[in-house]
């Protein structure tokens, strides 16, 4: 098992030998081997003990937690030594402005294509005209945003291209049971924005991992900001996945596979997040998402089909490479 998540409300996580051991009321739920585990996501109120903090140090397990709604907390930050030069490359090269502008402009762009794309497909096949028509105006954007080399003009275009998209992404949405009238969040204020955050958030926590095991640093990015807590190069990369996760929540709400009865809706005046996923639909959710991370794709740069989790990685150390190279171009990933 490659990747564990442990969303069972009042669990508790202990060692036993080299697995690890989860428990709730002295009952054991399951019993993990260590052999083999890269990454523990921790959802919701979950405890551990010391030994078991020691334990996921040693075997350098990528340790996360996020809360009930899937937003991020905190990392337990493993030592990443040998990646110095590689460091170096991204804060010398982050800090010209001319460059930290271009990188945003390319990360901006593939991120336009791939909604483009979305769009002008589902446009056609459900025949309506609205989403072809918003295809349209972001393809316009594209072409507007390749004479914008400024930061502030940049986040301009991906934030008008961004009202555009989810001003029409619900009629994306095959299931009269489900409404969205329009994006929020923090906390987000329905179950089709509960979603979307938790899929994004897990999106994140992915190329943070991948941004770590390539040696930058995923707090300083180009068209993020830098702010306390914020990894902004994790959410510079994660732009161009970012659909992906969109059309897994589509299909979900699109197949049934998610009911408006397995959220608990919070009463004005209540304490809390406005909308909180049930523990089933967050294991559906997590469950989809690891089938699709385990979905071969073409990779365009290497000419051969991999895994989305590793291609992910990939076009992590590409960005890196870039930075300390700059004839080896990065190019966003384009579904």
């Amino acid at each position: 098992m490659e990747s564990l998540y442990i969303i069972e409300p009042g669990s508790y996580l202990g060692k036993d030998g080299d697995c690890l051991k989860i428990m709730k009321n002295k009952e054991v739920l399951d019993v993990i081997p260590a052999a083999g585990l890269s990454r523990l996501t921790l959802v919701g109120r979950s405890s551990f003990s010391g030994a078991v903090i020691d334990f996921l140090i040693r075997k350098r397990i990528d340790t996360v937690f996020l809360t009930p709604t899937g937003r991020f907390r905190a990392r337990l930050l493993l030592d990443e030594a040998g990646h110095v030069e590689r460091r170096r490359n991204q804060y010398v090269s982050l800090a010209d402005s001319k460059f930290a502008a271009q990188a945003a402009r390319l990360i901006v762009t593939g991120k336009l294509e791939n909604q483009f794309n979305h769009l002008r497909e589902k446009g056609r096949k459900y025949g309506l005209e609205a989403l072809s028509k918003t295809a349209i105006q972001i393809r316009a954007i594209i072409s507007q945003l390749q004479g914008a080399d400024k930061l502030e003009a940049i986040r301009g275009y991906e934030g008008y291209a961004a009202r555009l998209y989810f001003s029409v992404f619900g009629l994306l949405i095959r299931n009269n049971r489900f409404d969205f009238n329009g994006r929020n969040r923090r906390p987000p204020r329905d179950p089709v924005n509960a979603l979307l955050s938790f899929v994004y958030t897990m999106f994140t926590n992915e190329v943070t991992s991948a941004v770590n095991s390539g040696g930058l640093d995923p707090y300083l990015g180009a068209l993020h900001e830098p702010q306390p807590g914020r990894p902004s190069l994790s959410c510079d990369l994660v732009e161009e996945w970012r659909v992906l996760g969109e059309r897994l929540v589509l299909t979900l709400i699109n197949r049934k596979v998610v009911r408006p009865d397995d959220f608990i809706w919070k009463k004005a005046g209540e304490s809390g997040r406005p909308v909180e996923m049930k523990p089933g639909v967050a294991r559906a959710l997590i469950s989809s998402y690891e089938r699709q991370m385990q979905t071969r794709v073409k990779d365009p740069v290497a000419d051969e089909n991999t895994m989305l989790r590793w291609l992910i990685h990939r076009q992590a150390g590409r960005f890196g490479k870039w930075l300390g190279d700059r004839e080896c171009k990065y190019q966003p990933f384009k579904w």
